[in-house]
C-alpha cells in the first residue's frame, strides 16, 4: 500500500454508490474501502460526513453504522481556517470565476474549500468525480469552481476514485 493519505470529497461517496458500486451488486468495494480505512489511509471531513448524512438512502444507513471506521477530520482549526480564507480570497480575486462561484464557495457549509484547505494544510491528495473546468479565462469568469482546478492553485493534488483505487491496489 502506498504512503499517501486520501481526502475524500462527498462525491467519491456519492457517485460510486450511485452509479458503480451499488451494496447489492458490489459489496466487495466497500469492504476494500473500509479496510483501507481502517489503516487511516482514507480520511474525510465532518462536512462530508453531514453532508452523506442528510441523504435518505442507504448510503447514509451505511455510513451511520461504519463511519467510526474513517479518520473524520474537524475542518476548524486554526490553520485549516486561514488557509480556507486564502482560498475563498483567491476564488474571489484571481479572475477566474463569477460572483455566482464566490458566493457558492463562501457557504460555510459547502465542503469543497474546506477540503481544500484541510488537503493544503495537511498535505493529503483529494479523491473527487469533480473533473478540471478545462481552460479558465478571466474573459469569460466560470460561475463553477472545480475541485481540481482551484486545488492545482494551491499545490494540492486531486485524483479520481479509480486513480486511487489503483494507487492503493483496491481490487473486487
Amino acid at each position: 500500500m502506498v504512503d499517501k493519505t486520501y481526502l475524500l470529497d462527498t462525491s467519491a461517496f456519492i457517485t460510486p454508490y450511485r452509479f458503480y458500486y451499488a451494496f447489492d451488486l458490489v459489496p466487495s468495494y466497500w469492504r476494500e474501502l473500509l479496510k483501507v480505512a481502517e489503516c487511516g489511509k482514507i480520511i474525510f471531513l465532518d462536512l462530508v460526513k453531514r453532508e452523506i448524512e442528510q441523504g435518505e438512502d442507504s448510503l447514509r444507513d451505511w455510513m451511520g453504522e461504519n463511519g467510526s471506521k474513517f479518520t473524520v477530520c474537524n475542518h476548524v482549526t486554526d490553520e485549516i481556517v486561514g488557509k480556507y480564507q486564502e482560498v475563498i480570497r483567491y476564488i474571489q480575486s484571481c479572475g477566474y470565476y463569477s460572483q455566482k462561484a464566490l458566493h457558492a464557495w463562501s457557504q460555510g457549509n459547502i465542503a469543497d474549500p474546506w477540503l481544500i484547505a484541510t488537503a493544503a494544510v495537511k498535505h493529503y491528495i483529494i479523491i473527487t468525480a469533480e473533473v478540471s473546468a478545462g481552460t479558465l479565462s478571466i474573459k469569460t469568469p466560470s460561475k463553477n469552481a472545480k475541485i481540481p482546478d482551484v486545488a492545482r492553485a494551491f499545490g494540492v493534488e486531486t485524483n479520481s476514485l479509480f486513480g486511487m483505487m489503483r494507487e492503493i491496489g483496491i481490487h473486487i
